[in-house]
């Protein structure tokens, strides 16, 4: 089974979903016991990186992912639930404009990314090509 952890932060349902779709076993949940036994675990983020950090602090996500990496279960990270890995961020929101503490697996800081047109986030359309070899 796959556990999603429900930490209040996260597009849940487009995840759990996406793994339901694949014929997996997946649950939604905050429950330490599930996440830490569960076969992998997948950790989703959206938002600004202190603020996913403060719920996931407050659901003991931190811990569940702590015990997991060290008997190298498998966690898997999507968007900011994957930046928080790595030892600092900076994602400003209203509230938070200063680098913020991660849980240190990386050594690195996640910054925004320096460019005159960010990449395109969000949903479209896609039709196939019927010449496409693809």
């Amino acid at each position: 089974m796959i556990a999603i952890l429900d930490y209040g932060s996260g597009n849940l349902r487009s995840a759990q979903r996406a793994f339901a779709h694949t014929g997996l076993d997946v649950q939604v949940t905050s429950d330490p016991r599930t996440c830490i036994e569960s076969d992998g675990l997948v950790v989703p983020g959206v938002g600004a990186f202190q603020s996913c950090m403060i719920g996931l602090e407050v659901a003991h996500g931190d811990e569940i992912i702590k015990e997991r990496i060290s008997k190298s279960r498998p966690v898997l990270g999507i968007c900011v639930g994957m930046q928080i890995l790595f030892s600092h961020g900076l994602e400003p929101s209203r509230s938070h404009t200063q680098s913020a503490r991660g849980l240190g697996y990386w050594d690195a800081e996640v910054s925004k990314i320096e460019a005159p047109v960010l990449p395109h986030m969000g949903w479209n359309n896609v039709e196939a090509d019927p010449n496409s070899e693809l």
